[in-house]
């Protein structure tokens, strides 16, 4: 099995230019797993300094050496049981490795021996675990934290290192909220992610057998996924579509703030995965978007430095892509797991060589010239980029790019006249630039009366139509989508308007073929002189045209993940049947209004082929997958 193992290996070099989406990243290698899709990742340091890429494969641990990122070596596969998630965390030099199939408990495997191919590892069961979907080391206190296991309907369970690193000892468990996807812990404080709570905790596990929940708070996507903490914030990623990395201030956990989000394809669909930070960069797998580097010195400012697409050629919604990614090798080395290569059962293990880059910040307040108020929901652009923010409450604004140099930046509200102001930006500098608005008095309130803006739905399009009660030096009308709620707008195409008119003016603009969800439009009306305006917001929401399910893996292990988005609110009936027909004991009812994701528990079905069907009172689906 070895040699077959090593003769089906492939290493490939970088052969050609990065793409326009890579920035900051250097692929250094790819490495392909034939027939096995591979999980989540994490690295091992060994004391002579060599590099050891610790890959979670559907077949095994995976253990590659990455010393040379462009010629990284096949080691060994520490057998375990066939599984779609394979998490891995170290302490000291052992592994630990858990899996939602089979019932080895937690796998111990010593790599003190490697490179030698010799490594001890055994599978224990400590408190009667026998799987688990995540776990995390608390390397301050020596405690290992483990996620979503058959004990205590999925809560958090802790086991000793101290003692005895090769045989972890059970301590107990955190007997509130209920099952935990993820979590990171250190210094007996664990973040627990609780993924259909739609929220995380924070948890004092100094007393390991009588926890006290100091705070919770609940994430943008209500899908809470993955945590992990820099000083005194916690950054969070929920795994559903159009989701985002997000930071909060967690000095208080009786009062945690929400600081910022930021999604790096906005309104693509794209889902977020894993985090982790290091030295005040957030590096984050988003499945079809392959990783980001994310500048998070500024945590109320986070801005994307780097990314390297693993997944070129898919996008959107969906679990495929990239895994999981470790960025903790003494080198820079990073390194990715694919589930699989597009159109292919291949896993696929990236190595990459990252650089580092702080962000450009710009920040500053946005008031009224004549009294002097905070001006909210003022729109600042940099206009070379089309970086974008909107001001807050108090009139302050928080934006940033990786690009260095002089810059120009506008500053819109409805009622006031546009600002253009330069600004230099330095890479890890504040720019603070603020902008005091005049507001328009007399006359039209603009070089154009906008009377009305209206978008509806006509089937997949969105029309358009907006009238001008008189216009003058009206160049024109650009048409701006978003995807992520006014975070981020795309520019999709200009109307020329009719540059002086007293007249009543009607214009119109079709977009098609619209993908299911939200879509805001707004209009950015140009003079002739440079100066623009704002509309204000206008919304369509596009429902799927008809049932939309993708079920996650296939084949199958403990459970699998239901996405579904529907055209129009409804009742929906999910069950699991054998291939012949004949009903199972998996079974649910759901209320959904236009998308849900559902958990399918199947781990007591015996190995074979299954259907599951989705009914609605209009519809019915059904997707075939194999339980193993």
């Amino acid at each position: 099995m070895l040699r077959c193992l090593l003769l089906l290996l492939s290493v490939s070099a970088l052969a050609s230019n990065l793409g326009a989406q890579n920035f900051n990243v250097t692929h250094r290698a790819t490495m392909t797993f034939p027939n096995q899709n591979l999980a989540n990742i994490w690295g091992y340091t060994a004391p002579d300094g060599s590099e050891y890429a610790l890959v979670g494969g559907a077949n095994g641990l995976i253990i590659v050496n990455v010393t040379n990122p462009d010629a990284p070596q096949f080691i060994k596969q520490i057998p375990g049981p066939t599984s779609a998630w394979r998490e891995i965390k170290t302490y000291q030099h052992y592994a630990y490795v858990v899996t939602e199939h089979g019932s080895i408990g937690i796998q111990v495997v010593n790599l003190n021996n490697l490179p030698d191919t010799n490594l001890s590892y055994q599978n224990v069961n400590p408190g009667g675990i026998t799987r688990a979907h995540a776990l995390h080391v608390d390397e301050t206190k020596g405690f290992l934290y483990v996620y979503g296991s058959n004990l205590n309907q999925g809560r958090t369970q802790v086991f000793n290192l101290n003692t005895n690193p090769y045989s972890p000892s059970y301590v107990g468990h955190v007997p509130f909220i209920g099952y935990v996807h993820d979590g990171y812990a250190d210094n007996d404080t664990l973040f627990s992610a609780h993924i259909y709570a739609g929220q995380f905790a924070v948890i004092n596990m100094a007393n390991k057998t009588n926890p006290t929940l100091l705070g919770t708070k609940t994430t943008p996507g209500a899908f809470t996924h993955n945590t992990w903490r820099s000083g005194n914030y916690l950054f969070t990623t929920d795994e559903v579509s159009n989701s985002f990395l997000t930071s909060y201030d967690i000095s208080d956990p009786g009062d945690i703030r929400e600081l910022d989000r930021i999604a790096i394809t906005p309104g693509s669909g794209s889902i977020v995965h894993n985090t982790h930070v290091i030295n005040n960069y957030a590096v984050t797998s988003w499945y079809k978007d392959g990783f980001s580097i994310i500048d998070v010195n500024r945590p109320a400012n986070m801005v994307e430095v780097g990314r390297y697409d693993t997944y070129p050629n898919g996008s959107g919604s969906g679990f495929e892509g990239c895994w999981g990614v470790y960025p903790y090798f003494p080198s820079g080395t990073i390194v990715a797991s694919n589930i699989r290569a597009q159109g292919t059962q291949n896993g696929e293990l990236w190595v990459m060589t990252p650089t580092y880059q702080r962000a450009c910040y710009l920040e500053g307040v946005v008031t009224d010239s004549v009294t002097g108020n905070p001006l909210p929901a003022a729109t600042v652009t940099i206009l070379s980029t089309g970086v974008t923010g909107t001001t807050n409450t108090l009139g302050e604004y928080k934006i940033g790019q990786v690009q260095s140099g002089t810059v120009n930046v506008s500053f819109s509200k409805t009622g006031y006249v546009t600002k253009v102001l330069s600004a230099t930006l330095t890479n890890g500098v504040l720019t603070t630039l603020n902008a005091a608005l005049a507001p328009i008095s007399g006359g039209p309130p603009f070089p154009v009366e906008l009377v009305a803006f209206e978008a509806t739905r006509e089937g997949r399009d969105a029309l358009l139509r907006w009238q001008t009660a008189q216009e003058r030096n009206n160049a024109g009308f650009e048409v701006q989508h978003s995807r992520n709620g006014g975070h981020q707008w795309a520019v999709l195409g200009f109307v020329p308007g009719q540059g002086n008119s007293q007249s009543l003016q009607q214009y119109d603009f079709r977009v098609s073929s619209l993908s299911h969800g939200e879509h805001l439009f707004r209009l950015r009306q140009l003079d002739h002189t440079g100066r623009e305006t704002f509309s204000p917001w206008r919304s369509v929401f596009v429902p799927a045209e008809k049932i939309e399910a993708t079920l996650w893996p296939n084949p199958v292990g403990s459970w699998a993940r239901l996405m579904l988005h529907l055209p129009q609110p409804a009742e929906v009936r999910i069950e699991v049947f054998h291939a012949d027909g004949r009903p199972t004991s998996v079974s649910q009812t759901l209320a959904i209004e236009y998308g849900a994701v559902a958990h399918l528990t199947v781990e007591h079905l015996p190995e074979g082929a299954y259907f599951v069907r989705i009914t609605t009172p209009y519809e019915q689906q059904t997707l075939a997958f194999y339980k193993l």
